[in-house]
């Protein structure tokens, strides 16, 4: 079966070479891309334009954990991110704000926490004290767990240590006690979390993403952007200053082979560009839906069900004078706590701080919905109707800021993992075996949020860095 086109026979064209061609712009491709252009191998990323124009914030995790022992931190220092850059990321005491129809609620570290929540009268104090320090404790078992996990595998092959040595097996982890029978005054805000922090469309989260997800901002402090400085943008950066390259196409392409080696033939091109391995980092089916315009058929490669939810980001600026007092950066917004938590009944906000001489920042409102016209039409009245009663003095003063929207380059789709898939169990990224062509699979990470994303990128690297050699 053949699973590459034939660019043609056309004397004009020829082919452009790189080592690594990463499809897509998503966070896992450019964490492997700076880990393989670390190694000293040629990388391309290949990106749609409507992504690359994106407001930043766009692409910015909801939230980020920081730390000595992070995922974050230990990712970057792998990349040999400069300390300066890394510091640049602004600690928050406050992870984020969860606000009820009739509280605003703190979650950061773990004696604001308790205090938050035996003040607002959810437990009593000895209580929270009690369940959060078991939630931290979870939290970082957690994360150590990740950090020893494989997380990926390619084809037969498992991944091994740097040492070399095959890694432990891991034992199965489960909640506390404390969390499994949370007082019910909390469980809709525990609820409200996970669908704020996790990728998941409508899969059940299993305990591990749990313990991590909302044991995890009270163990590791929260990193916001400072101005000009984003994740993407420190990622994209690294991977420039190790020679690796971007190129942004707006037309049609092709995925080919050409010697053996996969890559792209762009619509009108005179050139196609070839790598020794291609890593398809952007939704399958948004990516089969596109080449299927371009060519009529799906690519064997991308055969995929179609995703099930979308992330709708909305991006929105306004004067930073007309901000409430005590409104955080980050803000988990519940509209009736006696619903279930999902749909628009949870909408995240997410600050970001104004361009240098700006009066003005801007906001990304994101909400998890099903993947019809109706539930995104539906979810978009429902961000502007929340942040008119969170900025009751923005009246017309609250502009919505419109961009194009990205057709295959697009993270805001999202999957759930096959069943008996996704954390804790690892993922196969190898498609093919000739010409080899590995697929990020978000999902299988979604439980984990923008941790398992990291985390994935840095795995793949580490396992297609030692297949090419």
């Amino acid at each position: 079966m053949t699973l590459l086109a034939s660019p043609g026979k056309s004397a004009a064209l020829r082919a452009r070479r790189w080592d690594i061609v990463v499809l897509g712009s998503a966070l896992p491709g450019l964490v492997a891309a700076a880990y393989l252009a670390k190694r000293g191998l040629r990388v391309l990323v290949i990106e749609e334009e409507a992504a690359a124009r994106l407001f930043p914030g766009f692409h910015e995790p909801f939230l980020l954990l920081g730390g000595e022992g992070s995922v974050l931190n230990l990712c970057f220092q792998e990349l040999m991110l400069p300390l300066i850059e890394r510091r640049a990321l602004e600690r928050d005491a406050t992870a984020f704000q969860l606000v009820l129809p009739e509280a605003r609620i703190n979650f950061g570290e773990p004696t604001l926490t308790s205090s938050e929540l035996a003040g607002w009268g959810l437990c009593t104090a000895d209580a929270a004290e009690e369940l959060v320090r078991a939630l931290a404790r979870a939290g970082a078992a957690e994360r150590a767990a990740m950090l020893d996990a494989p997380v990926v595998r390619s084809g037969r092959l498992r991944t091994l240590a740097r040492g070399g040595a095959p890694r432990a097996a891991r034992r199965e982890r489960g909640l506390p006690v404390e969390i499994t029978s949370p007082p019910p005054s909390l469980e809709p805000l525990f609820a409200a979390q996970l669908r704020a922090l996790s990728h998941l469309g409508d899969a059940p989260m299993p305990p591990e993403g749990f313990a991590r997800l909302v044991g995890g901002p009270l163990e590791s402090p929260a990193l916001s952007p400072t101005t000009g400085c984003f994740v993407h943008e420190l990622l994209r950066r690294r991977i420039k200053a190790l020679h690796g390259e971007f190129r942004a196409v707006s037309r049609r392409f092709q995925l080919i082979e050409v010697n053996s080696q996969p890559g792209i033939a762009v619509e009108k091109a005179t050139e196609v560009w070839v790598g020794r391995a291609l890593i398809i980092n952007a939704p399958k089916r948004a990516l089969a839906d596109f080449l299927r315009g371009a060519d009529g058929a799906d690519s064997p490669l991308l055969q995929v069900s179609e995703p099930t939810h979308r992330c709708v980001a909305l991006h929105y600026r306004i004067r930073c004078d007309l901000i409430p007092e005590g409104m955080e950066r980050r803000v988990i917004c519940v509209r009736d706590l006696h619903k279930a938590m999902t749909g628009d009944n949870v909408i995240t906000l997410q600050q970001f701080p104004p361009a240098e001489g700006s009066r003005s920042c801007d906001w990304i409102a994101r909400t998890v919905v099903e993947h019809t016209q109706s539930a995104e039409q539906a979810a978009e009245t429902a961000v502007a109707a929340v942040l008119r009663d969170l900025l009751p003095f923005s009246a017309d003063k609250l502009s919505r800021v419109h961009s194009a929207a990205p057709v295959w380059d697009d993270a805001t789709l999202l999957s759930d993992p096959k069943p008996g898939g996704g954390w804790p169990c690892d993922t196969d990224i190898r498609l093919a075996s000739r010409p080899p062509v590995f697929h990020l699979a978000r999902e299988d990470v979604a439980a984990l949020g923008s941790e398992g994303e990291l985390l994935l990128g840095w795995r793949a690297g580490e396992v297609i860095g030692a297949q090419l050699g």
